[in-house]
């Protein structure tokens, strides 16, 4: 079998396993309510539910990367497509909220095997064009992401809840078609030790679990402890994976790119306000206005639309006029679409929210393929893959934060008092990236425009 005959399906099979993270992240968010109600669950008990999914995948993604090119990035995908095979079917007969928490934890890290390991069998099978089809892979996977909820609206229909995590089995059985009969196989590195860094895995789960604990005690009042703790942990953390030289999160790529590493801060607050919204939306649609999960599902298509008709306009935008003007328009859309979040009430017309919604998707298209082609321009080939994995963790901790922004701001309920406290977090992360895309656009500005993606 020639390899570059079937770069396509090789391609595709890669590009079927990568969706599924993202979109189990948000096809669950239709279902909150009936899952909430289901399970008599409070606003912080769900927060977990989506949180604990990217804590794990947040962990698991950088670990399986690095064991997938010790044993073979073909192996570890079919693993991967494996454990959300079996997540799939048990999931839905969870008979309570502890069962199903383990069942998402089991579908995340499979599901976080898929990136890293993709990405590894696309540098090895595919020969042209590299870089942009990894980058297009990330751009997909975020865009996937956004068509979650509608997904989600129109099956919950026919089956409940469960549906969402049976959809998932044709798409896996196409792809472990795919995988075993297109993706050549990879040999074992026998030249490669690898030694898990256990302690630098400790210490990230630690220090991200006691974020989120601080975070969602916020609306009983500010835990002194678990701050302390959290800060402590965090700086552990970095001090002890800097001393490291094959430490589980590189933070030495962080310090010897400090442009590099603003990048990823603006692409973790982006995320913030993009996925806040895209986690309350659903629920506010069904519990505040009294619309069935169907509506809220074809509601949310405008914020994955308009997303998604942004992203190559942007792009070709970009080439002609460079990163700046973009993506400072980018920002100040997205300060727009957090100030009409004020004008949500629970009387809003379904075409009103389908216009917020619009804002804040062309917002977001821009800022995801912008800053993830600004990235790709400021590093080398040979750092992709490390600049791939480390985007996708950056992708993770803003969901984390979101979530953590849903389970305060709705601790009391859904309702329009929890939407306009998020918005004030969210015009905050807003403002504050006016500052930091000026920043990481100015060094462009110095040496003049960057031609997006570098070929090999």
């Amino acid at each position: 079998m020639t390899v570059g005959k079937n770069e396509k399906l090789i391609t595709l099979a890669v590009s079927l396993g990568v969706i599924l993270n993202p979109l189990n992240t948000t096809m669950i968010t239709v279902a909150l309510p009936a899952i909430q109600k289901d399970f008599e669950l409070s606003a912080t008990d769900i927060s977990w539910l989506i949180a604990s999914y990217f804590i794990i995948s947040a962990i698991f993604t950088p670990l399986i990367g690095k064991l997938s090119d010790i044993y073979g990035r073909k192996l570890i995908f079919l693993i991967g497509l494996l454990l959300v095979v079996v997540s799939s079917i048990l999931a839905p007969l969870s008979p309570n909220m502890p069962v199903l928490l383990a069942m998402r934890g089991i579908q995340a890290i499979g599901t976080s095997a898929l990136f890293p390991a993709g990405v590894g069998i696309i540098r090895n099978a595919i020969q042209h064009n590299q870089n942009r089809v990894i980058g297009t892979l990330s751009v997909f996977a975020t865009t996937s992401a956004a068509f979650g909820p509608t997904i989600g609206g129109l099956l919950i229909q026919f089956g409940g809840w469960p549906v969402i995590f049976y959809v998932n089995l044709p798409i896996l059985a196409i792809g472990i078609a795919l995988t075993l009969m297109f993706i050549p196989k990879d040999k074992k590195n026998t030249d490669k030790s690898y030694k898990l860094d256990g302690i630098g895995v400790l210490l990230f789960s630690s220090f991200i679990t006691c974020w989120m604990v601080f975070l969602l005690g916020l609306e009983q009042g500010v835990q002194i402890g678990t701050l302390i703790l959290a800060i402590i942990l965090t700086i552990v953390f970095y001090i002890y994976e800097k001393g490291k030289d094959e430490p589980f999160i590189n933070v030495n790529f962080f310090r010897k790119n400090l442009n590099v590493a603003l990048i990823f801060g603006q692409y973790i607050l982006s995320t913030v306000i993009f996925f806040a919204v895209l986690l309350s939306f659903p629920t506010f649609i069904q519990t505040v206005l009294g619309e069935s999960s169907q509506m809220a599902g074809i509601v949310m298509l405008s914020l994955s639309i308009f997303a998604m008709i942004i992203t190559p306009i942007a792009t070709r935008w970009m080439e002609l006029a460079g990163f700046r003007i973009p993506l400072m328009v980018s920002v100040l859309l997205g300060i727009v679409g957090v100030i009409l979040l004020f004008t949500v009430k629970d009387q809003s017309a379904l075409v009103w929210i389908g216009i917020v919604l619009a804002v804040t998707g062309v917002s977001n298209g821009i800022q995801n393929i912008g800053l993830q082609n600004l990235l790709y321009s400021h590093i080398s080939v040979s750092e992709s893959g490390i600049a791939s994995g480390l985007l996708m963790t950056s992708r993770f901790i803003g969901n984390i934060l979101a979530s953590s922004i849903y389970g305060v701001a709705f601790a009391t309920g859904m309702g329009v008092g929890g939407m306009n406290t998020m918005a004030v977090v969210l015009l905050f992360v807003a403002v504050v990236m006016i500052p930091g895309m000026l920043y990481v656009t100015v060094y462009e500005r110095r040496r003049g425009t960057v031609t997006p993606w570098k070929s090999n």
